[in-house]
């Protein structure tokens, strides 16, 4: 089987744009290619239980949920909107992201 390839990486800052997160931002933390989902900081996040102990001593914690890659996309810090991506070859010939509505490096 062939490894998917996205316009996303980690560390990149996206926008949600479908969803009760709608709107909001923030920098991608993982990318899971075989179940097509991103985890975004500070978006998405869900309260899990777990049992006490010293360093979690009411047992309750929060922490980002994934969501569908589909329901992201990437900002373009120029023009401070999203943007779609796309692949292209440079001077030297390696392979880069560029956004498509300003001719930009990623």
């Amino acid at each position: 089987m062939t490894q998917k390839k996205y316009k996303v990486r980690r560390g990149d800052l996206v926008q949600v744009t479908a969803g009760k997160e709608k709107g909001k931002r923030g920098e991608i933390l993982s990318v899971d290619t075989s179940a097509d989902r991103v985890v975004v900081k500070e978006i998405n996040m869900v309260t899990r239980f777990a049992k006490q102990s010293a360093s979690n001593p009411n047992g309750v914690f929060r922490k980002e949920a994934s969501l569908h890659i589909s329901n992201v996309a990437l900002v373009n810090p120029a023009t401070d909107s999203i943007s779609k991506v796309g692949f292209r070859l440079d001077k030297d010939g390696k392979k880069e992201r560029y956004f498509k509505n300003n001719n930009a490096s990623v």
